[in-house]
């Protein structure tokens, strides 16, 4: 699988919100190598790696965040989703799988009920190691800073906004990965 060819499908042009999609989209699959290879232990598949982390954020162009040139109608926190359902029409349903459940440290059902977030009601967390290196990665780099990874703490005081479960994943997650 070419993962830049199903993104051309969908950014056929060249332009500012394909480079920002493609630039932290190299980043975060860089980390996930980064991780695979500091971790021979853990068995990562490198090539789906590669692949899923280049793919992960393919929805965000439905979205309407203008900061970032995506000129969609869904809020942002819909492109997970929006982009697996691109993947999956691809043929690639564990990759999608990664676009659905890499948003914030996962969304459980239990939180998108609570906050009545505007997604599909079913629990999108990370299960599988690729999906949470994905995620994990992911969170160290934002598309309005591509020329800076953040710190572990600074992810942190980030994610304390969404409660004390996302703080708990990815603080084991810095255990696991680091």
């Amino acid at each position: 699988m070419q993962p830049l060819d199903l993104i051309d499908k969908y950014y056929p042009e060249p332009n500012r919100l394909k480079e920002i999609l493609l630039t932290h989209s190299h980043s975060v699959a860089n980390k996930t190598l980064w991780i695979a290879d500091k971790h021979p232990e853990l068995n990562l598949d490198k090539n789906f790696l590669y692949e899923a982390a280049m793919l992960h954020d393919i929805g965000i162009f439905m979205t309407d965040a203008p900061g970032i040139e995506c000129r969609g109608e869904f809020p942002y926190i819909c492109h997970g989703y929006l982009g697996a359902d691109l993947v999956r029409l691809g043929g690639f349903p564990l990759h999608a799988l990664v676009c659905e459940r890499h948003t914030g440290t996962g969304l459980s059902l239990a939180d998108i009920e609570r906050q009545q977030l505007p997604v599909p009601r079913r629990d999108m967390q990370p299960i599988t190691l690729e999906e949470q290196v994905i995620c994990f990665a992911d969170k160290f780099f934002s598309k309005t800073h591509l020329d800076r990874e953040k710190s572990p703490e600074r992810v942190l005081n980030s994610l304390s906004r969404f409660g004390d479960e996302s703080v708990k994943r990815f603080e084991e997650w810095c255990t696991r990965f680091l």
